[in-house]
């Protein structure tokens, strides 16, 4: 198939046929082959052509894409573990997530043609330590799987000697993969187990303890205690935070929490099929000159008139790789713009309402299963219910006609994570997947819904 004048090889700005003869000439090859001859070597040298389709043009291409997208069958998604559905408003998806202008996963280096997006990633972290109650934020990291790593490695960084860290087993699984992966390339061993009855056996060398709230099946712990026991370990406790249940919970930092990081996914951003998304990452006022990636800060020009820029540049980019915080070398900066103007659209008052909007749906829910005579492994939660059934696969199987993917925790027990998006259709369907086809009330779909879980778990700051 000849691509003619459409070829995608016509738009590649490469060298001309003159600009590739006067270098090989100045480096005494004949040709491009002569070339090759001379650099690659014949044990690796691949000398028959690629096994490939022929070409496409990009309208060609484009064509066979969507043929390609329209074999997936998307399913509405209540897995949870750190992912929920959310509506972005259109006017933040056509001025910012659909403008190029915004275009970038850095911060910016050059402060004095960004002031825009600088204000904007200043936002970002004034959200994130107001929700976490702690003093720093940064502005951004990649994922909450790194960003828990990165709080691991900051808090080995911080104790002098520390080389381990112990881990809740209720964190989400896919962050417990990430800490193993990257604590083991920095010669850190991790302890992973059951923090409810955590003691620190007296050896030194712990760094850090990290749990997750909510936890990755919806439940909430009390960390109070647990947070005096890791100070008196000489320890730091890292919380990863469900950054909408902060509206309307105890924030990390009035519980004793060091550290907090977390998703900023559900203001705003599209699932995206698990990526990218902006993560974050909080610090008490003692640990911010280890805190990783960018950090924008207010100052004034020369005039006296304040500007933003980026403060306490730490990486690798600015000072030895082998003495910067993180060599984790990109941001999510798009998305942490998206999720900070989330907030700003609806304002502190309009946050809390769709959190308790979908606390009051899963309060519904919750309350359905109990009357109906089935267990729920806990009273007190966000979004996210657990239940306890007879077989797993047969629950999900069920929801599937639905189009609903549930999450299997294990053969008997399944998670129902609700989001702001939850309509009343799709909570009967859920109910109908567990078998129940007369609820005993109506849904619960109100923003001034009252939190029910226990008082410790209430934030009482603004």
């Amino acid at each position: 198939m000849s691509t003619g004048h459409a070829a995608f090889s016509r738009r590649h700005l490469g060298p001309t046929a003159t600009d590739s003869t006067e270098m090989l000439q100045a480096i005494g090859c004949k040709s491009m082959d002569d070339l090759i001859d001379r650099v690659v070597p014949e044990t690796i040298r691949v000398r028959t052509p690629l096994d490939l389709p022929p070409p496409l043009t990009e309208e060609q291409a484009l064509r066979r894409l969507r043929q390609l997208m329209q074999r997936n069958k998307v399913l509405r998604s209540f897995i949870g573990l750190g992912y929920h559905d959310t509506f972005t408003p259109p006017v933040i998806q056509r001025n910012i997530l659909e403008n190029p202008g915004w275009y970038t996963a850095y911060t910016p280096y050059q402060a004095e043609i960004a002031q825009g997006r600088l204000e904007a990633l200043l936002n970002f972290q004034t959200l994130i330590t107001d929700l976490t109650a702690l003093d720093v934020a940064n502005a951004s990291l990649l994922d909450e799987g790194t960003a828990c790593a990165e709080a691991l490695a900051l808090a080995v960084a911080q104790q002098s000697g520390a080389s381990q860290v112990f881990v809740a087993d209720h964190c989400h699984p896919q962050t417990l993969d990430v800490i193993q992966t990257r604590m083991g390339a920095l010669g850190v061993r991790v302890e992973i187990g059951d923090v409810t009855h955590w003691k620190h056996d007296g050896s030194k060398g712990l760094a850090a303890v990290l749990v997750q709230y909510p936890d990755t099946r919806g439940i909430l712990h009390d960390f109070e205690d647990l947070a005096q026991r890791v100070h008196s370990a000489g320890a730091l406790l890292v919380v990863a935070a469900d950054l909408l249940a902060l509206t309307i919970l105890r924030p990390p930092g009035e519980f004793g929490a060091d550290i907090c990081v977390g998703n900023s996914q559900r203001f705003g951003v599209p699932l995206g099929f698990g990526g990218p998304h902006a993560a974050f990452m909080a610090v008490k006022d003692a640990l911010k000159r280890r805190l990783p990636g960018r950090l924008v800060g207010v100052s004034h020009d020369s005039a006296g008139r304040p500007g933003y820029r980026l403060s306490m540049q730490t990486r690798e980019q600015h000072i030895r790789r082998e003495k910067a915080t993180s060599n984790i070398c990109t941001a999510q900066v798009l998305l942490a713009v998206m999720a900070s103007m989330y907030a700003v659209y609806h304002g502190p008052e309009g946050l809390r309402a769709i959190a308790r909007r979908i606390h009051g749906a899963a309060t519904w829910l919750a309350g359905e299963f109990l009357s109906a005579g089935m267990d729920i492994v806990a009273d007190d939660f966000f979004d996210t219910v657990t239940v306890t059934v007879r077989n797993a696969d047969e629950v999900l199987k069920r929801a599937l006609l639905f189009g609903i993917n549930l999450r299997r925790v294990d053969d008997t027990h399944v998670c129902i994570a609700l989001d702001e998006r939850v309509r009343e259709d799709e909570l009967f369907s859920i109910l109908t997947a567990f078998g129940i086809v007369h609820p005993e009330h109506p849904p619960l779909l109100d923003e001034t819904a009252p939190l029910h879980c226990s008082a410790l778990f209430h934030r009482e700051s603004d």
